[in-house]
């Protein structure tokens, strides 16, 4: 067993990874410390793309190559270190956006399922939305019901997935500059489902073998990514289950409860989560819980499921990625739920060693050691009863040690892109432009999306935390999504009061201003979408140029581990977003791939990658990149604040 120093920040994690210790079970921080990487493949440089391999060739270390040596650095089949690290990145933005995307449709399923009046439970929450939709997708509104307007709106969607040509039709969201620059590029994407099956075809052996036109594709898919399936998916889901507001919530494992009975919804589609909320509600099911010893039910979230029942419901967060094997380690937690993506094959090991149930949910992703009730939307109140009742019934089955630790945070979630609108300007005049004039007043220094995973390789929630905390110092503006922002609301950033203890004083001064904290938690990782929203925004409300490259913002994902979180990170760099990752990164094996993304991708996309393993250089290197673009701008210059009086206006009106 590890030992619990140094592997996360956060207390209550390491007081749970002490316990796990003493109670002789295994969890992720142990596997992290006695299984090491690759050195080959972390670095992109191993190819298993055919019974030949795997290949592993050589690593350049950043050296120049001499020709004799370039001709030995190949697979078996001839492939170059160049060819296999862009195929592997390649590969991870396909199985990134194949991941969003089938999340995306498995919501539009339900969302036409409701409009059909086929998923009884379920119903349509913000009808202002709806009918945005309806005219961003030129669906005809008129007299028609909301039912029958969403059924053309969720048909809409999922032709998008099958699209075989033409263009999907969220890219006209983005500003006119930049779908000129996307087709000019040749990267517009088709069909969602398309563009994932021609990036794994080109990746195949013997077919695309040179790397820019393989990055090229990639940048298509995750286009496909950012601007449609998790686009889709957000859109869908806040016309579905209401779009966020602020919402007051709590995190952290101290969240759960002795007396009570622990239920945790983790995954990524909110569905079942939506219906667990309800009916956790019903005065039979807290009787029935009442019946078995509990003092009521306790319903929790964990990684972006958590997200999305907070913002919509004030549902506590247990924890993020890391934390799933800890919550069970507390010996409290009865039943723990799941669907889909970051889900540990480890929680069922885990669970062995306490009384946990493991419940798999989804006909795609099942773990053996666990039980299986399987989630049906056209059922869905239904089986939430049964999912709740297995976890009551398992409530007087504890045994062994307990210990649920004391820390819970307190956050303010909620800021979705129609809130962040209201918030800057009213109910009558939202808008951006108050944020873009404190950008160009130089309050704001800029803005930066910092988003992504936990990743075990490196001491959990320190880099997303440390990286904040550096950019709001210095006065910029930070959205979050997923893990990430789970990480800063455990260490109170997401609460108002933390503008005056951590920013720096112009961005503080907006904060209080308007009443928000320094950092907005923005939803659960499809929820990006929200980010490239609010950058369209910022552009359109003028001041800040005419297209996404030209705005002070940047973006990263300090402690990624998922391909998901490659193809989040390619399509804001597809969309002109300077974008650094930190841990490790997928293509070190070959320089010239390397160096295409670092340098070349600027001036293709005007954004591009970069990596930086330590987060307060990387959070550096962003504002270094926000006040090149603020000094492109012409706004790097403090201005002073000059009082006008009347006969001052009327000679600026004459000019």
């Amino acid at each position: 067993m590890v030992e619990k120093e140094n592997k996360s920040i956060d207390q209550a994690t390491n007081e749970m990874i002490e316990k796990a210790a003493s109670d002789g079970c295994s969890v992720v921080f142990d596997r992290a410390e006695s299984m090491k990487p690759c050195p080959i493949g972390s670095v992109g440089s191993c190819c298993q793309n055919c019974s030949m391999g795997p290949c592993r060739v050589p690593l350049t270390k950043g050296k120049e190559e001499t020709p004799e040596a370039k001709k030995k650095r190949r697979g078996v089949c001839g492939a170059t270190a160049e060819t296999i690290a862009a195929r592997y990145f390649a590969r991870m933005v396909a199985s990134g956006t194949a991941a969003h995307s089938d999340h995306a449709r498995k919501v539009t399923e339900t969302f036409l399922a409701v409009a059909r009046g086929e998923a009884p439970g379920y119903q349509i929450k913000d009808e202002q939305k709806l009918l945005q939709l309806a005219l961003d997708l030129g669906v005809e509104i008129s007299e028609r019901s909301n039912e029958e307007i969403a059924i053309d709106i969720g048909e809409i969607a999922m032709k998008e997935f099958g699209r075989q040509e033409g263009e999907i039709l969220f890219l006209k969201r983005a500003p006119l500059k930049r779908q000129e620059l996307w087709r000019k590029q040749g990267v517009t994407p088709r069909g969602i489902d398309r563009e994932v099956v021609e990036i794994m075809h080109r990746t195949h052996m013997g077919v695309d073998q040179e790397y820019k036109s393989l990055l090229k594709q990639a940048v298509r898919t995750s286009l496909a990514d950012g601007w449609g399936g998790s686009m889709i998916a957000t859109e869908l889901q806040d016309v579905m289950f209401g779009t966020p507001a602020p919402v007051l919530g709590r995190i952290n494992l101290g969240i759960l409860r002795e007396d009570e009975v622990n239920l945790i919804i983790h995954g990524h589609e909110p569905q079942l989560a939506e219906m667990l909320a309800v009916v956790a509600q019903d005065p039979q099911i807290v009787e029935y819980a009442i019946s078995k010893g509990a003092k009521g039910i306790n319903l929790a979230g964990m990684c972006c499921t958590a997200n999305e029942i907070l913002m919509r419901h004030g549902i506590p967060l247990a924890g993020n990625f890391l934390q799933q094997e800890l919550a069970i380690v507390t010996g409290v937690l009865d039943a723990i739920v799941v669907d889909v993506q970051c889900i540990m094959q480890g929680l069922a090991d885990v669970a062995q060693c306490y009384h946990t149930k493991v419940i798999t949910t989804d006909s795609r992703a099942r773990i053996e050691g666990a039980m299986h009730i399987e989630f049906d939307e056209h059922n869905a109140a239904e089986i939430a009863r049964d999912i709740i009742r297995t976890a009551i019934d398992n409530f007087p089955n504890r045994s062994g040690s307990i210990r649920v630790p004391k820390q819970e945070t307190d956050l303010i979630a909620g800021f979705s892109h129609e809130t962040i609108n209201y918030l800057m300007g009213g109910l009558f005049r939202a808008s951006y432009r108050p944020l873009n004039d404190n950008i160009i007043n130089g309050r704001i220094r800029g803005v930066a999306g910092v988003v992504g995973c936990n990743n075990a390789r490196v001491t959990h929630d320190s880099a997303h935390v440390a990286m904040v905390k550096e950019l709001i110092k210095n006065d910029v503006l930070v959205l979050q999504t997923g893990c990430s922002a789970m990480a800063c609301a455990k260490a109170g950033l997401m609460v108002p009061e933390a503008a005056a203890e951590y920013a720096g004083e112009g961005l503080a001064s907006v904060c209080e201003a308007i009443g928000i904290p320094p950092v907005l938690h923005l939803g659960s990782c499809v929820d990006n979408a929200r980010i490239l929203v609010a950058a369209t925004m910022m552009v359109k409300d003028g001041g800040l140029g005419d297209d996404v490259s030209d705005l002070p913002v940047a973006g990263a994902a300090p402690e990624w581990m998922s391909e998901k979180a490659i193809s989040i990170g390619q399509y804001f760099v597809g969309s002109g977003i300077f974008t650094v990752f930190g841990v490790n990164w997928p293509t070190l094996g070959s320089k010239g791939v390397t160096d295409f993304l670092f340098k070349d991708f600027e001036e293709m996309y005007g954004g591009m990658w970069a990596f930086e393993a330590d987060p307060i250089k990387a959070a550096q290197l962003m504002i270094e990149h926000i006040d090149k673009k603020r000094k492109a701008l012409g706004i790097d210059k403090a201005r002073d604040r000059i009082l006008y009086d009347m006969e001052a206006r009327r000679e600026l009106d004459a000019a």
